[in-house]
């Protein structure tokens, strides 16, 4: 158990512990047990422990960030209270409001909320009575179409509690606006699509992703004959185009996102509870881990408190500034995808040019991820004695997950290897200096799925609080996103060049002169060479001396 904070000397607040760099390779056995004793915390409740043993971190940390973390006790407190926590936007942020709808600030919002798991359950619970039919009879499949938040939430809890044997639907994913990755998935399901549920969401219902992926979906239904209408469901916002389309088309149904709901934090809205109760999965229970661990990560000491303890280890690594790799190894196949879900969640949260007082601060942690063991035939080598710029996050699992398991040695399973590896890894970087966080679960199921995405949800939040910086909005995507545009746009110009000079040829200087932009030939180039190399296209490249006197033309 942790020490009870405010019982020691503190540093300077903004002074990390630095000695723990040259001890590490020097610890005995008694020390590091010692150590562990001190800093490895469970919450038996959760079924929960951290182990910050391995962290840069020590008492008089711990007491120095005390004023620090107890600001943010209370500012997460105004948050879920319903203070306005994206002044850019001038809205509330109440992803905690999801689980506990009891919370949330009016009524009207606690009957939103409660009304939508309730249409949720039954929707799902008439799929598999077969009281809603696909053309080809009773729905088998479901295509969700998103991206980012929209999709990774989904994909990570779909990999970690699918079981063919119980599956009620299989899930498939359009995550991207790649026509070849789209084909691949549609060429899966196959003859199939007659009994595939496509559920798009998009919570603007302007994100140009999900429309591309929503139009090639409804373009392979009407190659198979079908009426894409009678097969499709809508999340999005009311009032939003993507509502708007569904109900001219008359879709099966739709179901709401809100604007206090961002798309990282959206897993436990229907953006990830629909396709959960669709395969299956118990959505009460996904729900309830998530609840009960904002119960405890709402507790305003750091020792009786996992997202605080992570929070302040992240801190103590980087420095304040994040300047080492968050490196997710979670040993255990079903949680494969849990790192690329928060890579999202973390770097789209907490990298920011400016902090809340409007200074230039470019903060962050980089996420990287993979899975145990396979990590340690990967990068497992640099990880240990390469450059030391990353914590690691061990994510041990302590049940096999099999009710027997084959002894591949007299007295050993594959499971006792997989955990081996684990411990063996875990002081193989310790002793080169290396730090890494232990977070222990018994095993994964709907209830700790939805602890895990409410622990990083709530250790993110009092991160950001730490180093004053706006969790909730994302002004570098939007950026991306106007730039994109801008490339469609001067795309769009070139190709009427072409079409109004159908058979004439062109520099990439005469076009960029022809569209008046005399400043984007790079860009121009890129285009014409993408264009060319799509032969519905119908643009020919005629090779020059150099990139300058090659020429580009409809042909």
């Amino acid at each position: 158990m942790l020490p009870r904070l405010g019982d020691f000397s503190c540093r300077a607040t903004g002074k990390i512990i630095q000695s723990l760099e040259t001890n590490f390779m020097t610890f005995t056995k008694t020390q590091w047990w010692e150590r562990f004793q001190k800093y490895y915390t469970e919450f038996p409740k959760l079924d929960l422990a951290i182990d910050l043993s391995r962290m840069n971190v020590d008492d008089e940390f711990f007491g120095g960030m005390e004023p620090k973390i107890q600001k943010a006790f209370a500012e997460m407190d105004a948050l879920e209270k319903g203070a306005i926590a994206n002044p850019d936007e001038n809205r509330m942020v109440g992803h905690y409001w999801l689980r506990n709808p009891s919370l949330a600030p009016t009524s009207e919002i606690r009957a939103e909320i409660e009304a939508a798991l309730i249409k949720i359950k039954s929707f799902a619970a008439k799929i598999h009575r077969g009281e809603l039919t696909g053309s080809g009879g009773v729905f088998k499949n479901f295509l969700l179409i998103g991206i980012g938040g929209s999709a990774l939430g989904p994909q990570f809890v779909a990999n970690a509690l699918s079981n063919p044997e119980t599956d009620k639907i299989k899930s498939f994913f359009f995550d991207n606006t790649d026509p070849d990755g789209m084909n691949r998935v549609l060429a899966t399901i196959g003859a199939d699509l007659n009994r595939t549920v496509t559920i798009v969401i998009s919570k603007s219902g302007g994100t140009k992703e999900t429309r591309n992926g929503m139009l090639i979906a409804e373009a392979a239904y009407k190659k198979q004959e079908l009426n894409f209408n009678q097969h499709a469901v809508a999340v999005t916002m009311a009032g939003s185009e993507l509502d708007k389309y569904a109900t001219n088309h008359q879709w099966l149904e739709k179901f709401p996102m809100w604007d206090w709901v961002g798309g990282r934090t959206s897993e436990l809205s229907a953006v990830g509870l629909l396709p959960a109760a669709l395969q299956g999965f118990e959505v009460s229970e996904l729900l309830a881990g998530a609840s009960e661990c904002d119960k405890i990560t709402r507790a305003k000491s750091v020792k009786d408190n996992p997202a605080a303890q992570l929070a302040l280890a992240w801190f103590a690594s980087g420095n304040g500034k994040g300047s080492k790799n968050m490196v997710i190894l979670p040993y255990k196949d079903r949680l494969e995808l849990f790192s690329k879900y928060l890579q999202q969640l973390v770097m789209e949260s907490l990298g920011k040019e400016k902090d809340l007082n409007q200074n230039i601060v470019n903060q962050g942690i980089t996420v990287l991820g993979n899975k145990g063991a396979t990590d340690q035939h990967s990068y497992i080598q640099q990880l240990r004695d390469g450059i030391n710029d990353y914590f690691a996050t061990f994510i041990e699992v302590l049940s096999d997950g099999c009710a027997t398991s084959l002894e591949v040695e007299p007295g050993v399973t594959s499971g006792d290897f997989l955990h081996g590896f684990y411990l063996g890894t875990r002081q193989a970087l310790a002793e080169n200096n290396r730090e890494s966080i232990t977070i222990t679960i018994s095993e994964v199921n709907s209830r700790s799925v939805g602890l895990l995405i409410a622990l990083f949800e709530r250790a993110v939040g009092y991160y950001a609080l730490l180093v004053n910086i706006n969790a909730y909005h994302q002004p570098g995507v939007e950026a991306g996103k106007r730039a994109a545009g801008n490339v469609i746009a001067t795309q769009n110009n070139i190709i009427n060049l072409f079409s109004k000079n159908h058979g004439k040829n062109f520099t990439v200087q005469e076009v960029a002169t022809a569209i008046q932009m005399e400043q984007e030939k790079e860009l121009i180039f890129k285009i014409c060479e993408h264009l060319k190399s799509n032969s519905d296209r119908k643009i020919q490249k005629f090779r020059g001396h150099g990139l300058g006197e090659n020429q580009y033309g409809l042909h």
